[in-house]
Parts: C-alpha cells; structure tokens; sequence
C-alpha cells in the first residue's frame, strides 16, 4: 500500500565539478549529482574524492543530496577499483550511486543507497518492479515515455521515480546504443560517446541514390518539460532531472533558477499533495531564461503522446547540431559594414548570431558594435534581408552570471530567555531542527531603556551563516551585554550547525530479493553485461543465455547488427510514415551515409512506431 503524506518533490541538477556543483544548490536545487575520478559515463567530468566531500558538506547544510555517478559498464580488471572508490564515496557521506552495472550489487561495498541509471532502459512496469525487488531505491526512467506510461510504472512500483525535465536528448534509448563503440571504437557505456547521433548524414536508397544530402538526420532537439511540470507531478514524477554534466556555471544556474520557481509554483498548486526535498529560499540576482542558455531549440519528445501528436511537433534539429539559442530578428536590410534588424530585443557588443543562410547551412558571427538596431559584424557577413537571426551568445546575459549571483538560506526564529540565573538562546529552523544555548548569569540587571531592538539587531547579524532571522524573541527589560549576545549567538549557530548534521537522514541500499525474475531469459549485447558479477546477479535472477557486451566481444566482421534502437522515427520526421499514404514519399528501403565509412541500415518498426538502425562490422586494420 502507498503512502498517503505528501510526496517529496526534488529538483535535481548536474555538476561537472564541486564548483558547479555548490552553485546549483545555492540557485534552488534540492540534489546533485556529478562524476567520480572514474566509471562516471562522462569521462571528462570527473572529480576526486576531497572535491566530492566539499560539495556534500555543502549540499547538506541545506538537507540537499548529493548523489554520484558510477554509471559505466566495468570489466573483471576493475572490479576492486570499483568498489574501493565507492567505498572512499561511503566515507565521505555521499548520498547514494547511480549505477548502471548489476555487477555493482555483487560487490563487497558499504549499505550505500542505489539508484538505477537510465542506462538500464526502463520503459515498462515489469522492468522497474524487478529493480525495485533486487535493491534499487530511486529509479531514473527512459526519456522517451509518455506521461501515461510513466504513470503505469510509478502505480507499479513504490520507490521514487525520476525523470529528465530538460537538455540533451540521445536519439537511442539509453544505454543500447552501441554506434560509437561499432563505428568509432569508443563505448558510449564507458564515457566516452563519439556522438555518431549529431553527424550529418545522407539519406539515400538502396542504390545509394541521394533522398536529403548532408542534414543531421538523428540530431534531436532538446528537452524542455517546463510547461509541464504539473502534469509531470501528476503522473507521479518524485525527481526532476536536468541533463548536463558537460556543462557549464552559467548554463546550470540559468536551468536550475528557472525550474525552481516553475517547481515552487507546481508545489505550492498542489493543495499539500507534494513538498519540497530539502531546505532553504534561494535569492537569484537575475531573471532566468531558459532561451539564453544552450539549446538545438525545444521538444516535449513523447511526454504528451506514445505516437506522434496532432500538431506535428518536430523533435529533431536535422539542419544543425549547434545551439540556436532564442530567435532575434530578421534582417531589414544588410549594407555596407551594417545589418539592420527588424525586432523588439536589442543587442550588445559581443553578442553573438547565427542564421541559415540560402544554401540552407548554418553560420554565425560576433557583433564588433552595435548602434540601435544595426549591428556591426567583427568580419564580413552577407545577408539577404529577411533573414532570421538568433542570438546564440547574450554577452550582457553571460556577464552577469559569471558574477556571484545567488544566495540560499534558511529561515530561523531566535528566543532569548531568563530564568533561573540561566540566559538561554534558541535558534529553531522554521519547521525544523532546534539548538539551545546558555550562560550562567546570577543577576541581569534591569533596563533603564527600552532593549529590543538593540537585542533584536545583535542577533540578526547571521551574514556569514546560511542563517537569516525571521523572527526574534528579545528580554526588552532586561540589559544584556553586547559582547554576551555575541557569544550566545555564535555558540548558537554552531549548535545548530552540529545539530542538523546530527539530525541529517541518510538513506540505505534496500534488501536484495533473491527470488525476483528477470522478465527476460535471454540478454543481448546491448544490456552491457561486461564482467563475470553482473553474469552471475543475472543467472541467479533466472537468466539463461548471456551475449557479452560489445565491449569485451567484438563482433565477426561483416556482421551486421543493430546498434541503435529509437522511439525517433526518421520517416515520421520528414512526412512520411509508412503508416500514412505519404509514406510513399520516401522508397521502404533507406539508408545513412555519413563520412568515410559509416553507413546505417534504416528499419522503421511499425509495430511499436520506432526505429532501429544496423551497422557491418569492419574488419581490423592491417598493420602494413
């Protein structure tokens, strides 16, 4: 049976480094999450141990999580790395991992709280319950389901369920695209993705005759859930995730302020049903716009619909794979050194813009200096008027959050008291923990004018704290020393700081049930199965044929296998699903052609509205 108090509603951000990290909770996040110095599935985003410990004496201040990610496939050579590292994350009070590798449940490793990544490819009911069953205590789901479909999983399970809210999208689903390892010989399972998804491509047929030349066939656009956070909530969403760990101070306090009042909105709308994970009020010093931030402009994906919605809403950028930022202008006219912009925003120099020019490719530049509406390019720039600018860099926008641009604190009422020679301050969190403190006073003397705001002043100077006060209770007729309400007031804080700390909830990994089913009795290559402890969790949880992952069992060559399996379909994008009568727009058979010699076999599976893309194996290169 469910639990009928009010859901915990957690805002989670990404974080590259501790920095990043530290400023997304400052900005309103109630959970991070970052890299490891190693498995992280973001090999460039790793940090160490000390780094980590930093952020979680942070974050905790606030009752902020911090999770870390340990998201990679692993090999038998790592295993005890592995769990050495995640022992040193126990130690230093991370919140919980998020794991890929069912290897990591057969680990000598400390209690520490797991949560499945979305590379586990969750997208039914009967996959989240046995992840549930075996330990896991949040599960992350596919990007790609509908708010239906997350639905029928949260009934069906009764631990947290996350969901991304906005960034990038992978065109595959998570964790089964093997692209970048077949074509590149880089696993997107270890970190290191070649991002085959944001080349260009020919589409052609099976003649190789050409159907679209040189476009971004599989580049989708990015996630942008904030206008449906409510609906999100509803279908029974605990976690909302922002993608991108890659990112930068700028983008992640720009995403995370705005998804935090969004949230607060949802919350506060909820009529009690939803509360907020962790502590704090957060000030921003700016207005956030998610527009200004990176983006290949915006989708729902498949939030609103398993099929594709009424209005046609297109989820690839096929035309570039770079940020469009938010839409500008249109050129007026464009003479001399000058172009003169039709529109109501107004530029900066160092502004940077981007428009598609007439052969349909994309191109930008930097404004040297602006005057009104001319802008002045640093180069040569030719554009046809009517031409549609976008401003990708807002140079005012970007300065302005370099600088320190929030403050998070937490809301305490003070009571100073009297009685029996004992002078007492109380400092309660509004709603939560309580520290006293006292000194032994045998007379205070009476005041000969009136104390209260001189008392009230002397506590309230909590600048340097994550404290501010919302309420004090003063002794108005009694005169207190400066200096002893100082005192009090620092032994205070200290007491409550310890207070919280000792009072902080930690969470643990949940029993294993050994007699839980894998709904499946036979893995492929692609459910990344890489060492000889997650072959043995699998077989003990009724598994009987086990392909290795790629990684340690290249395919024969000349073999063709699937290596990505999508909800995107490329007919469906250009008009013409087979379902349709358009879908004789395009001949049944087609393929990807991209540079040198990457080619994939396009198959449509109508059965389930998707696609599947097929590779051949090379065979090795000669030494010569």
């Amino acid at each position: 049976m469910k639990s009928t108090a009010p859901r915990r509603i957690e805002l989670l951000a990404p974080a590259r480094n501790a920095d990043i990290a530290i400023e997304a909770v400052k900005h309103g996040a109630d959970a991070v999450y970052m890299g490891a110095q190693a498995f992280g599935a973001r090999a460039a985003a790793g940090n160490s141990i000390d780094d980590i410990a930093r952020v979680v004496h942070f974050a905790h201040q606030f009752g902020a999580r911090v999770y870390v990610t340990v998201n990679t496939i692993v090999y038998d050579s790592e295993l005890r790395d592995v769990e050495r590292m995640i022992a040193g994350l126990y130690r230093v009070g991370v919140d919980a991992l998020i794991v890929q590798d069912m290897g990591i449940l057969r680990m000598d490793i400390p209690p520490i709280e797991l949560h499945a990544s979305t590379q586990c490819d969750i997208r039914t009911p009967e996959k989240a319950r046995f992840l549930e069953a075996v330990g896991f205590s949040q599960l992350v789901l596919a990007r790609e389901l509908s708010a239906a479909e997350i639905a029928a999983i949260v009934e069906a399970v009764r631990v947290p369920v996350e969901c991304f809210v906005h960034g990038a999208l992978c065109v595959s689903y998570s964790g089964r695209c093997q692209a970048s390892q077949l074509l590149r010989d880089r696993s997107a399972n270890r970190g290191e993705c070649a991002q085959i998804c944001r080349l260009p491509f020919d589409l052609t047929d099976a003649r190789g005759n050409v159907l679209v030349h040189d476009k971004h066939l599989l580049s989708l656009r990015d996630f942008n859930q904030s206008d449906r956070v409510e609906a999100m909530l509803a279908a029974g969403v605990s976690s909302l995730k922002i993608e991108g760990r890659l990112k930068d101070a700028a983008y992640v306090k720009n995403v995370v302020a705005h998804y935090r009042r969004v949230l607060d909105s949802a919350i506060a709308a909820g009529g009690g049903r939803y509360v907020r994970a962790s502590q704090g009020v957060s000030e921003v010093a700016f207005e956030p716009r998610l527009s200004k931030s990176f983006n290949r402009s915006f989708t729902h994906y498949f939030f609103d619909s398993r099929r594709p919605t009424a209005d046609g809403e297109k989820i690839a950028s096929i035309d570039t794979p770079k940020s469009l930022g938010e839409t500008f202008g249109v050129v007026e006219q464009a003479r001399g050194a000058a172009i003169a912009v039709k529109g109501n925003a107004r530029a900066a120099n160092g502004d940077g813009f981007s428009y598609f020019g007439p052969d349909g490719k994309y191109y930008g530049f930097r404004a040297n200096r602006v005057e009104g509406n001319r802008i002045f390019p640093l180069g040569r720039v030719s554009l046809p008027r009517g031409t549609r600018l976008y401003r990708t860099f807002d140079k005012d926008f970007e300065d302005a959050l370099q600088r320190d641009t929030a403050t998070r604190y937490i809301e305490i009422d003070a009571t100073l008291a009297y009685r029996n020679a004992h002078l007492s301050l109380e400092l309660a969190e509004v709603g939560g923990t309580k520290a006293v403190v006292s000194a032994t006073i045998e007379n205070l003397a009476p005041a000969c004018t009136p104390q209260a705001q001189r008392q009230c002043l002397e506590l309230s100077k909590l600048g340097n704290t994550i404290f501010r006060a919302r309420h004090i209770n003063a002794l108005d007729g009694l005169f207190v020393p400066s200096s002893l309400l100082t005192r009090l007031r620092r032994d205070a804080v200290e007491a409550l700081l310890r207070a919280k700390r000792a009072a902080y909830r930690y969470g643990y990994r949940r029993a294993e049930d050994r007699g839980a089913t894998f709904p499946t009795q036979n893995l492929v290559s692609a459910d990344n199965v890489a060492n000889r402890l997650a072959s043995d969790f699998y077989r003990s949880h009724g598994v009987v044929a086990i392909e290795p992952a790629m990684e340690v069992k290249q395919p024969t060559p000349g073999e063709e296998r699937p290596v990505m399996h999508t909800r995107y379909c490329l007919r469906r994008q250009l008009g013409a699903c087979l379902l349709t009568p358009a879908g004789s727009k395009l001949p049944r058979d087609l393929y990807l052609r991209g540079t040198g010699s990457v080619v994939l076999r396009v198959e449509c599976t109508c059965h389930d509205c998707g696609m599947k893309l097929y590779a051949t194996t090379l065979a090795p290169a000669k030494c010569e």
